[in-house]
C-alpha cells in the first residue's frame, strides 16, 4: 500500500476510482468541495441540507455514481469541526475511510486532504497518521489459517495537496512505522508452538540478512551460564524449549557513537511456571513476549528508514514451564550482576530474564536504554488499555519519552518510581525478592528493575494493557512500536543536526 501527495487544482476533473470529500458539521464546504458541487449541480448542498450526512467525526457516505465530475465514486467523510479536527478524532476517520473503502472494493482513491487542520498538529502529522494506518490496514493474521481471509483490496491513497519533501518523509515515515506494527503484531499472534524462542532468533536473523548496518547474534544456553546469568536460565529451566538471547546491532552512524539499547521481555509461553496460572485465558500468554516483538518492530522500522544512529536491540527469550526441573518458589538464584534472588513467584518471571539483560547492556556503555515487557495485571488495573506504563531512573528522560508518546500517538503515562516502594523487595534469604507483595504491583516490579540499572539512563515500559486486545478482535496491537520509532527518529534528528 502506498501514499502519493499530489496538487489537484480542478477535483472535478481528477480521475480516481474514488474521490474522497471531507464534510464538517457546520455544513461549510471547503473550497475543492464547492468546486465538485458546482460541477454537479449543488448535489453535495442538498445532501447536507437533507442531512444525509451530518459531518459528524467518523460518518461516511459513499455515493456510487454523481454526474459532473471524472471520478467514479465520491466518498463524503465526516470530520467533525470545520475548525479543527481533534487528535483523538483522527483515527476514528482514517478507520471508517479505509473500512468504506475496502468494503467497496475500491483499489485507489483521492482524499482532498489540503484542506483538513488537525488541532495542534502540522499537515506532516497528519500524513504520516494516514500512511500509518493505511500500512496497518494491510495486515491480517493468516498464518495457520486454512482458508486465507481476502486480502484488502485498497492500494494507493493519494493525498490532494500541495507536494513538499517535509510530507513525502512524514507518509514514508507513517508507513514504515505501520510496517514494523505489523511486524510485531505478527510475532504476538503466531502461537507459542511455532513462536519459540528459537523462531524469534530466526526472525532476528532473517532481518540482518543482507542488510551491511545490522549485525545479529545469538547466545546459547552455555554462553549465559558462562556469563552468570542464572535469573534467566532460572525461567528456563522447566521448559525443553532452549532459551536465546538474542541481540540485534545497527550501525547508522560513527562506531564511536554509544548507541541507544531496547531491550525486550522475550517470554513465548507464560503458564506461571511452579506458580501456576489460572487456565482460564491462559491461551493470551502467548503474548507475553509482546516486549520482544515490539522490539522487532521497532528495529524493522530503523532498518527501512535508515536512520543515522545507532542502536542494539537486546530479546531475553525463553518459556515459563513447570516440569521436575523448574524453578521452585523460595528457590535463590544469582543474577549475572552478582545479586541473589529470592523467587518467591515464578509467574514474576519477566523481571528475571529482563535483569541479566539489562546488566548485559552496560558493556555497551549506552546513551540510553529502554526495556519493553508485559511485566504486571497491576499495571492494567492502573492504565487500562490506554496508556503504557513509564518508568525512568531520570524524570528529563521519561518527558522525552512521554512526548514521543504524544506525537505518535501511541501514549504512555509516567508513574513513579520512589524509593519508598523498594523495602516491599526485602528478602530474609537474598539480596532481593522477585514480588512486592499485592500493593504497587507494577511499581515494585519497576523498582525491582531499577536495582540493575545504575550504570545509565534507563526507562521501563510496562505494556501489559496496551500490546493486545482481548474479545471478539483479540490480537497483538503493535504497541509501542511507534512510540520506540518515534524516539529514535527525535534521536537520529539530533545527530544529524550535529553531524
Amino acid at each position: 500500500m502506498t501514499v502519493n501527495i499530489k496538487s489537484i487544482a480542478q477535483p472535478e476533473l481528477h480521475k480516481s476510482d474514488c474521490l474522497i470529500v471531507p464534510v464538517y458539521t457546520d455544513g461549510k464546504l471547503s473550497s475543492a468541495a464547492q468546486s465538485l458541487d458546482h460541477a454537479g449541480h449543488n448535489n453535495l448542498t442538498q445532501l447536507l441540507k437533507r442531512g444525509d450526512i451530518s459531518g459528524k467525526a467518523g460518518e461516511a457516505l459513499l455515493l456510487p455514481h454523481v454526474t459532473g465530475i471524472k471520478a467514479q465514486r465520491l466518498l463524503l467523510l465526516g470530520c467533525g469541526d470545520n475548525s479543527e479536527i481533534s487528535p483523538a478524532d483522527v483515527k476514528k476517520i482514517i478507520n471508517t475511510l479505509l473500512e468504506q473503502l475496502n468494503n467497496a472494493h475500491i483499489k485507489s482513491a483521492t482524499l482532498l486532504s489540503e484542506s483538513l487542520s488537525v488541532a495542534g498538529r502540522s499537515p506532516e502529522w497528519l500524513s504520516e497518521q494516514i500512511a500509518r494506518a493505511i500500512a496497518l490496514s494491510s495486515y491480517s493474521y493468516n498464518a495457520t489459517l486454512s482458508k486465507k481471509p481476502t486480502k484488502p483490496s485498497f492500494k494507493t491513497l493519494t493525498l490532494a495537496q500541495k507536494p513538499n519533501a517535509k510530507l513525502k518523509s512524514a507518509a514514508a515515515t507513517g508507513s514504515a512505522v505501520g510496517l514494523g506494527m505489523n511486524v510485531a503484531r505478527e510475532l504476538g499472534n503466531l502461537p507459542a508452538n511455532i513462536c519459540t524462542p528459537s523462531y524469534l532468533a530466526k526472525q532476528a536473523k532473517n532481518l540482518a540478512r543482507n542488510n551491511s548496518a545490522l549485525k545479529t547474534t545469538i547466545l546459547e544456553e552455555k554462553k549465559m551460564r558462562e556469563l552468570g546469568m542464572g535469573s534467566l536460565l532460572s525461567v528456563t529451566a522447566g521448559s525443553s524449549e532452549p532459551a536465546k538471547f538474542i541481540i540485534m546491532e545497527y550501525q547508522g552512524a560513527a562506531k564511536k557513537q554509544q548507541p541507544h539499547i531496547l531491550v525486550g521481555k522475550g517470554i513465548t509461553f507464560d503458564t506461571g511456571g511452579i506458580s501456576l496460572k489460572p487456565g482460564a485465558k491462559m491461551d493470551e500468554m502467548k503474548y507475553d513476549m509482546c516486549g520482544a516483538a515490539s522490539v522487532m518492530g521497532a528495529m524493522n522500522t530503523l532498518v527501512e528508514l535508515a536512520l543515522p544512529i545507532n542502536v542494539v536491540a537486546i530479546i531475553a527469550a525463553a518459556e515459563n514451564m513447570p516440569n521436575g526441573n523448574a524453578t521452585k518458589p523460595g528457590d535463590v538464584v544469582t543474577s549475572m550482576s552478582g545479586q541473589t534472588i529470592e523467587v518467591l513467584n515464578t509467574d514474576a518471571e519477566g523481571r528475571l530474564v529482563l535483569c541479566d539483560a539489562l546488566t548485559y547492556a552496560e558493556r555497551f556503555k549506552p546513551q540510553s536504554v529502554i526495556d519493553i515487557a508485559t511485566l504486571t495485571g497491576a499495571c492494567v488495573v492502573a492504565l487500562g488499555s490506554h496508556a503504557t506504563g513509564l518508568y525512568s531512573n531520570q524524570d528529563d528522560f521519561a518527558a522525552e519519552l512521554i512526548a514521543a508518546g504524544e506525537a505518535s500517538g501511541d501514549r504512555a503515562w509516567h508513574m513513579p518510581l520512589w524509593d519508598e516502594y523498594q523495602p516491599q523487595l526485602n528478602s530474609n534469604f537474598a539480596d532481593i525478592a522477585n514480588i512486592g507483595g499485592p500493593e504497587a504491583g507494577s511499581v515494585t516490579a519497576a523498582c525491582f528493575l531499577s536495582r540493575f540499572t545504575k550504570a545509565y539512563r534507563w526507562a521501563h515500559m510496562d505494556i501489559a494493557g496496551t500490546a493486545w486486545v482481548s474479545g471478539p478482535k483479540k490480537g497483538a496491537t503493535g504497541r509501542p512500536v511507534a512510540l520506540l520509532s518515534q524516539y529514535l527518529i527525535n534521536k537520529s534528528l539530533i545527530n544529524k543536526s550535529q553531524g
